[in-house]
């Protein structure tokens, strides 16, 4: 996402619980999932939720950094790969999360590693969403999705007084 976003989508941590407990009930039917991999960093929030939701207890990561300035996205970074034994059959039965598909530069990359897993994110965007079989809200491609772990609290002016979003 550009520093020309015009729109934000703020979420609260009540929300986002709301919608990560929302995705497992969802995932239920699709597995059962012998193994959960989360993207990190931002997969790791919603992977620790429907863990729990869904009882999966073998969870691993894949750490592929993209956002290097908050802001905007740069070239793809893988920095820790999967497990060996998890990437056998292609990922079959292992269930991927992440909080959010953007333009999918980051799940491609990972469905280069897991062909056949099940991809999930909690948002998605229309360029990313071909790369999710699952997933709670979709949100235009020009809005820019606060999440809790990154946000404080202050005040927003309203919408109507000139505001962004």
């Amino acid at each position: 996402m550009t520093a020309a976003s015009q729109k934000a989508f703020p979420v609260s941590w009540d929300q986002f619980h709301r919608d990560a407990r929302a995705l497992a009930w969802r995932l239920h039917d699709a597995g059962p999932f012998e193994a959960l991999v989360c993207v990190t960093r931002g997969g790791l929030v919603p992977a620790a939720i429907i863990a729990r939701e869904l009882e999966i207890r073998l969870i691993e990561t894949v750490c592929i950094a993209s956002y290097h300035d908050y802001a905007n996205q740069g070239e793809l970074k893988l920095i820790k790969e999967i497990s060996p034994a998890l990437s056998k059959n292609g990922g079959r039965n292992v269930l991927v999360i992440d909080d959010l598909v953007d333009t999918g530069k980051t799940l491609s990359l990972v469905h280069t590693l897991l062909p056949e897993a099940h991809y999930a994110a909690i948002y998605a965007k229309p360029q990313g969403r071909p790369l999710v079989s699952t997933f709670i809200t979709e949100v235009s491609q020009d809005t820019w999705i606060y999440f809790p772990w990154d946000m404080g609290l202050t005040f927003q002016p309203p919408i109507r007084n000139g505001a962004s979003g």
